[in-house]
């Protein structure tokens, strides 16, 4: 089983409040280069491993194929030893295969990859039926966004709050990880409004202090017993 197949497979199904068999907080890392000027993209994913980070995404489409291979096999380096995982954006699956990305998040629009291989499989959703069509479709899990307002990615239309994200995921399922201006300070309460867990992209890859970012982001997912300090590094 890949890193990102273990990894997902703890996360509930939507609308069950989050983790079913612990094993960390559903917390998924989406780069952005551009965002990441201050330390450069490697080492705030360093810093975001450090942290707790255990999955992270690749975004970065615009660059050439081999650079983002690149950019996989450096985040797997950083991953592997902690039992995380890389996925790639995109619906391309060799491109995942050669990289060795554990897994392919697909925007909205994607069309479907060609079946034939392991790689786990999300899905960018932003409605009901997107939500609907991304579990007719065969998806691992999804993401549904904006539930806040978010600088990051503007023009998906208005905010869901806690509200909207408790209605469309209620029915949900499979896994659905609440993402868009997501903070420490909401990140539990979209775990219980019925997401799975939450991404993460401005939060960390603009922030001070990437590795306290996450670790404040792990903190405030724990179930409340584990809940301590946050610690971290840059």
């Amino acid at each position: 089983m890949t890193g990102a197949a273990k990894f997902l497979a703890g996360w509930a199904p939507a609308g069950s409040g989050g983790r079913e068999n612990g094993g960390g907080p559903a917390l998924l890392v989406l780069t952005d280069r551009r965002q990441a000027r201050r330390y450069g993209l490697v080492a705030t994913v360093a810093a975001a491993v450090e942290g707790g980070a255990r999955v992270v995404l690749v975004r970065e489409k615009d660059l050439p194929a081999e650079k983002r291979v690149g950019l996989v096999q450096a985040f797997r380096a950083l991953l592997d030893p902690v039992d995380g995982a890389v996925l790639l954006a995109g619906p391309d699956v060799e491109l995942a295969l050669r990289s060795g990305a554990a897994g392919l998040h697909l925007a909205a629009a994607d069309p479907w990859p060609a079946r034939g291989h392991d790689l786990v499989i999300g899905r960018s959703c932003h409605t009901a039926a997107e939500l609907a069509d991304a579990t007719e479709a065969g998806a691992d899990y999804a993401t549904l966004s904006p539930v806040f307002p978010s600088l990051s990615k503007p023009g998906y239309g208005p905010a869901l709050g806690c509200e909207g994200l408790e209605t469309l995921v209620a029915d949900v399922p499979i896994p659905v990880v609440a993402l868009g201006g997501i903070t420490p300070a909401t990140a539990a309460a979209c775990v219980s409004a019925g997401a799975a867990g939450v991404a993460v992209m401005g939060t960390l890859m603009a922030a001070e202090h990437p590795g306290a970012a996450v670790a404040a982001l792990v903190t405030s997912l724990a179930p409340a017993p584990e809940r301590e300090a946050p610690v971290g590094n840059r």
